[in-house]
């Protein structure tokens, strides 16, 4: 395995491209420098089933500035590619409100959308379910999860071991819809010329956005360009291209030359682009009388669409948290009438700590053990499930490390006993894991030329800092200072790269380009001339099928809960992580505390509100949807604790941009159970949850 003598790695290199973006000069999606671009206005559907009968058009194409007014009936065909939410205009077939039934092009945005408002479409409609119901005739188990996992397993008997427990928590938890909301909405820019096509997405993948365009328009991949520098957040909601760019696509298809340019207004965010869909979550624990687990059963019931299928894998981190005997996670779906689920931050670890971390603290009651030491003592010594050893794991060191920071020894363990001018204080732990592993698929090519290191590779700068710790990873491969490397990314027309998702850019791309190097100076040492060159693909970890590979934390709380009014906030957060080798601690803990804060935000404030009648999302703009905002933030700390693990990949580091949110809102959760001794197992928490009792 490639090794690197790390000078640059563990210091805090400022953002590269932190300049740009404080200047106002750092171009998305949307700002591309086009000349001359048409608008775009989509018209969406007002039914959540049916189809369309008719399509009045009259009205708009009258309107001046109008282009173009697009239907199924003049929309190109697509290719098939088995993904049916690309499949933009294809039919008459409506299957959410919001779908694309039809879409306009003007000169200016705001022709353009006052031409979508006249365009008059009429519906046969059909019987239709968008209310989640848990116990809906129609649940059914997936053939698979969203993380690509069975959607059951089973080791041992826990019902029989349930039922010999000494001592047992049975509860149900749910976590409702949320959205992504990233700062920068969706946006494409696209243009034609003859069978070239030119795109600038916010994408979390550049490269597996032109294979989707290729197939869908029948082209060689490389007669597709995307372009995406810089990407104002995407959580997982831009990790694969959705119906408003390949709209954008379809409809710069029908004029040639003219770019066309789509930005989704903030309302649109809600509709169109994935959520985080609902869980309901029945958790069984059963332990001796010394908090030995002896069985663990996590049923998961989530909201999917009943045109695509996406499960969240809610119960997945319940199969190697704690050591258990017998063990079942189960997971069903109910199939609704709305937009598909996607990836959100950590899917299935977000919501599903809630549940497994809320019921090891119930447990911790019920056998009146210390919750910190209840985790200890169920320490697995390998992988629960799999088996395997760790490469390394440290969640006990994050549990010891986090309670001598929050001061958890001085602790009362008796709920609702600490008042202070009139508020109810407590405090509650959580932990949690996130996968360590490496994607393939990447391709790093190094050259060299008047003194300096052109590094290139398709990756993707969603905001974690990619391009400082690719730079900084490439500087000591290569053996020379940052300020002799330019790594260059966010570009089909760099080698390709995987997506940034699954906390495993960093491992990936990082890893590709440690081998670039390796071959490199094996090629041209370490005084190369002008031109030299070398490449490499993403390099097999020989250690993938060996070891278990995860990060891991430990999350504390305070909350304070007002005694009249029951109104929650958060004083202090803490989050200590076991990630491996911290490549730069500055965008590190701007990463964890990130994650943190949406943890808090979760916990107290989001919630999408779909109005069953219609199938929409009723409080659809930061206005309705509650996120954290800087008035909720208090003290929020992020640490980490020594961790050398050189069998995750030559840097020795874990993904660390999804980790940060697990935990978070079952800590504050039980926090908020220990200073009023009321359990709130529904998010997010409000204030009527402790009043009238």
């Amino acid at each position: 395995m490639t090794t690197i003598d790390a000078r640059s790695l563990g210091t805090s290199v400022r953002r590269i491209e932190g300049p740009d973006k404080v200047l106002g000069t750092a171009h998305y999606a949307a700002e591309a420098p086009v000349e001359n671009p048409l608008h775009l206005r989509p018209v969406q559907a007002t039914v959540a089933r049916g189809t369309v009968t008719a399509i009045d058009t009259a009205a708009a194409e009258a309107l001046p500035g109008v282009v173009a007014v697009i239907t199924h009936e003049q929309a190109p065909r697509l290719v098939d590619g088995g993904d049916p939410e690309v499949l933009v205009l294809q039919d008459r077939t409506v299957v959410h409100r919001g779908q694309y039934v039809a879409a306009v092009l003007a000169e200016t945005s705001e022709v353009a959308a006052e031409a979508a408002s006249l365009v008059v479409v009429t519906y046969d409609e059909e019987a239709q379910t968008t209310g989640f119901d848990p116990d809906s005739p129609e649940l059914y188990a997936p053939s698979v999860l969203g993380n690509g996992q069975a959607a059951d397993t089973v080791v041992g008997d826990p019902d029989a071991a349930l039922a010999s427990a000494a001592v047992t928590v049975d509860a149900t938890y749910t976590t409702p819809v949320e959205h992504h909301t990233p700062m920068e909405p969706h946006a494409t820019v696209a243009r034609w010329d003859g069978d070239r096509l030119e795109v600038h997405e916010s994408s979390q993948g550049v490269g597996l956005a032109q294979q989707v365009l290729a197939g869908l328009f029948g082209l060689e991949p490389e007669d597709v360009r995307v372009v995406s520098p810089h990407v104002g957040g995407g959580f997982g909601t831009k990790g694969f291209l959705h119906a408003g760019s390949v709209l954008t696509v379809l409809a710069a298809r029908l004029v040639p030359g003219r770019p066309v340019r789509f930005a989704l207004s903030r309302q649109e965010m809600f509709q169109t682009v994935g959520y985080r869909a609902t869980t309901v979550q029945h958790l069984r624990l059963g332990a001796s009388a010394d908090g030995t687990l002896t069985a663990v059963a996590h049923d998961v019931v989530a909201g999917s669409a009943r045109w695509k299928e996406f499960v969240e894998p809610a119960g997945g981190s319940s199969r190697s948290m704690y050591a258990t005997a017998t063990l079942r996670t189960s997971h069903r779906a109910v199939p609704l009438d709305l937009d598909a689920p996607t990836y959100m931050r950590a899917p299935g670890e977000a919501p599903g700590s809630l549940g497994l971390e809320c019921a090891m603290d119930e447990l911790a009651v019920a056998l009146g053990i210390d919750p910190i030491e209840l985790r200890v003592r169920n320490e697995p010594s390998v992988h629960p499930e799999s088996g395997l050893p760790y490469s390394s794991r440290n969640l006990v060191a994050c549990l010891r490390t986090g309670a001598e920071r929050f001061g958890w020894a001085d602790r009362d363990p008796r709920p609702r006993t600490r008042l202070v001018d009139g508020w109810w204080h407590g405090t509650g732990v959580a932990a949690g894991t996130f996968p360590a592993f490496r994607m393939p698929g990447s391709t790093a090519n190094i050259a060299f030329s008047e003194g300096r290191y052109r590094v290139e590779i398709g990756a993707a700068d969603i905001g974690q800092g990619a391009r400082t710790v690719l730079t900084q990873i490439a500087a000591d491969a290569l053996a020379v200072p940052v300020d002799r490397i330019s790594v260059v990314i966010g570009s089909t027309d760099v080698p390709p790269g995987s997506i940034a998702g699954g906390s495993a850019g960093t491992a990936s791309w990082g890893s590709t380009i440690a081998e670039a190097a390796d071959r490199f100076r094996d090629k041209w040492g370490d005084d190369p001339e002008d031109g030299s060159e070398a490449d490499a693909a993403t390099p097999d970890n020989p250690w993938a099928e060996e070891l278990a590979m995860a990060a891991h934390c430990a999350q504390f709380a305070e909350v304070a809960v007002h005694a009249d009014t029951g109104e929650v906030r958060v004083p202090r957060l803490l989050g200590v992580y076991g990630v491996g080798n911290v490549l730069n601690p500055q965008l590190a803990r701007s990463q964890l505390r990130g994650g943190i804060i949406w943890g808090l935000s979760m916990a107290l404030h989001e919630e999408s509100v779909v109005d069953p009648r219609f199938g929409q999302v009723v409080n659809h703009d930061l206005a309705g949807y509650h996120i954290a905002a800087n008035a909720d933030v208090r003290d929020v700390e992020a640490i980490w604790v020594d961790e050398d693990d050189p069998y995750v990949n030559p840097m020795g580091a874990k993904g660390i941009g999804e980790i940060g949110i697990v935990g978070v809102a079952a800590a504050i959760a039980n926090a908020a159970y220990h200073a009023t001794g009321v359990r709130v197992r529904s998010l997010p928490i409000t204030c009527d949850a402790f009043l009238g009792g």
